[in-house]
């Protein structure tokens, strides 16, 4: 008789216990970089962190469960290089709402690259970075005034010790600097980004501008910047990443020896077919995958972080690596090493991607194509664990046994 009633108080317990999980991810391809996963799993989210990766975990742990099976299921995206401050009352700024563009193509991190300076990180902070659902990170201008600003060549403006200080007071949000643009004759954006770098230990990404005999990659990547600075826009052709002879400029295998970081940094003029298939030809791949999104690539031949990556993936790397390219690579570059990966205990910042086979165009920089067979393309985005872009309602009930809340209309 005892054991009768043990076993029923055990069964009644069992079926009023509140589930484990809040939502199980179920079925999909798992892809976590960090941690050499690359199989069917099941992810389990409570509380808006990861709880559990495992096979076959029970459906009834949760309060809800999507069926992911034939997606591939990766931690958030994280794309390094953007620019979502838009001044207020600037004319014409290139800078876009961060929100309006993340979740859709499964970036959950953003890192504006560069383009507020000290003087003004007060105000992206209070009115950008604060504000918006997407995590925003930034990469602070060595220009006091920022990118866009009719003070980018001058060197007065390049206050290495300010910029630090401003790194400092912000040091949850500011994760380095960044070198853009400059067109003088000399070193002096560098060197004062580096010198910020240096005070803070934090990277340097350089969109390097213009070269002439004394500023020269080679010079760049052998003495001037530190192992883990970055270098952005890596296909782009203007600073002589590719040599006329159809191969990749020696100095760009010297700076990787050293260290040097390579990032895509696509944009509007800086990712170009000619560059990009020789480079890949060579074995030369990135380190990091990045868009420069902003009002001149959204709708030109960039589109998005995922038709980058699809770039990537039909130009020739393995689905894990272009996953690793844009997830625990950018985190490390970055130094938040605790983003890009599924450990239990991390924030839930989750991508859920379907690949397309078919005959697919993709665009450069200049507008020639080129095709592929594979594009990537998102069905569903978490953010601390909440659903926030969901493309075919995967993770919705359909609405003839939807709760609705109809209201009632008093005439």
């Amino acid at each position: 008789m005892l054991r009768t009633i043990t076993a029923f108080l055990a069964l009644t317990c069992a079926s009023t216990a509140q589930p484990l999980y809040d939502l199980l991810l179920k079925s999909g391809h798992v892809i976590d970089p960090q941690n050499n996963v690359s199989r069917v799993m099941d992810v389990a989210i409570a509380g808006g962190k990861i709880a559990r990766v495992a096979e076959n975990i029970p459906a009834s742990e949760a309060r809800k469960v999507v069926n992911l099976k034939d997606l591939y299921v990766t931690p958030g995206l994280i794309d390094i290089h953007v620019h979502v401050y838009a001044r207020c009352g600037a004319k014409n700024s290139e800078s876009v709402d961060p929100d309006a563009f993340s979740f859709r193509s499964g970036v959950t991190t953003m890192v504006d690259a560069g383009t507020a300076g000290w003087r003004e990180f007060p105000d992206f902070r209070t009115r950008v970075i604060d504000r918006a659902h997407t995590r925003v990170l930034a990469l602070l201008n060595i220009v006091g005034a920022g990118m866009g600003s009719d003070k980018e060549d001058d060197p007065a403006e390049m206050d290495a010790e300010a910029a630090a200080g401003m790194a400092k007071a912000n040091a949850d949000v500011i994760v380095g600097f960044k070198s853009a643009h400059y067109a003088g004759p000399g070193w002096e954006s560098i060197d004062n980004a580096v010198k910020a770098g240096n005070l803070t230990n934090l990277p340097v990404m350089v969109d390097f501008g213009r070269i002439n005999q004394v500023r020269n990659i080679g010079a760049l990547f052998l003495d001037k910047l530190r192992p883990g600075d970055i270098y952005t826009h890596c296909y782009s052709g203007h600073r002589q990443e590719l040599l006329e002879t159809g191969n990749v400029n020696p100095a760009m295998w010297a700076g990787r020896k050293r260290g040097i970081i390579f990032d895509v940094g696509h944009g509007g003029g800086s990712f170009y077919w000619y560059v990009a298939v020789p480079a890949y030809e060579e074995r030369f791949y990135p380190d990091s995958i990045s868009t420069d999104l902003h009002t001149g690539s959204m709708n030109a031949g960039m589109k998005d972080m995922l038709n980058v990556m699809s770039k990537c993936l039909n130009l020739g790397s393995s689905l894990e690596e272009v996953i690793r390219m844009s997830t625990c690579n950018p985190a490390k570059e970055i130094k938040r090493p605790q983003l890009g990966n599924l450990n239990v205990g991390a924030e839930a910042d989750i991508a859920v991607i379907r690949i397309d086979s078919g005959s697919f165009g993709f665009v450069d920089s200049a507008g020639a194509s080129n095709a592929g067979n594979r594009l990537m393309i998102c069905e569903m985005t978490l953010r601390k664990g909440a659903v926030v872009w969901d493309l075919n309602g995967r993770a919705s009930e359909a609405w003839k046994t939807f709760p609705y809340q109809k209201e009632s209309w008093k005439h």
